[in-house]
């Protein structure tokens, strides 16, 4: 299929924003607080749980996350939006999905589970 198709271009063009970014630069870029905030989207927070659980146990991803969305929200928010208890609870459930996959890329974990954008207060349940 040629990158000018039309369903080429649609299929892209329905990527949110974070994909301009690789995983590295979408990491540094969150952890220094210098993402566009309009790209930290929900499914940006799942994708941030899923590079960090690629490098770094459940717990340290946990613990790296909760801290730099708190800095985040410092920064670009008012402060009052990071929830400690449903980060955490989030970043064990997308281990567990993780787990599950047999995705190499952020992409691909999303399509293959796509429930983690549209059901994941549901899914909570699953990390306890």
């Amino acid at each position: 299929m040629s990158c000018t198709s039309p369903y080429h271009r649609n299929y892209h063009e329905k990527l949110e924003k974070h994909f301009q970014l690789t995983d590295e630069e979408f990491e540094k870029q969150f952890e220094s607080c210098k993402l566009e905030p309009s790209f930290f989207t929900h499914e940006a927070h799942i994708r941030l749980a899923w590079i960090h659980l690629g490098k770094y146990s459940e717990e340290i991803a946990a613990e790296n996350i909760c801290k730099q969305i708190l800095n985040f929200d410092r920064i670009h928010g008012d402060g009052n939006k990071f929830n400690k208890g449903v980060t955490e609870a989030s970043v064990k459930t997308v281990s567990h999905f993780k787990a599950k996959s047999a995705s190499t890329t952020f992409e691909g974990f999303i399509k293959e589970f796509p429930e983690l954008k549209t059901n994941l207060k549901e899914l909570l349940h699953l990390s306890k």
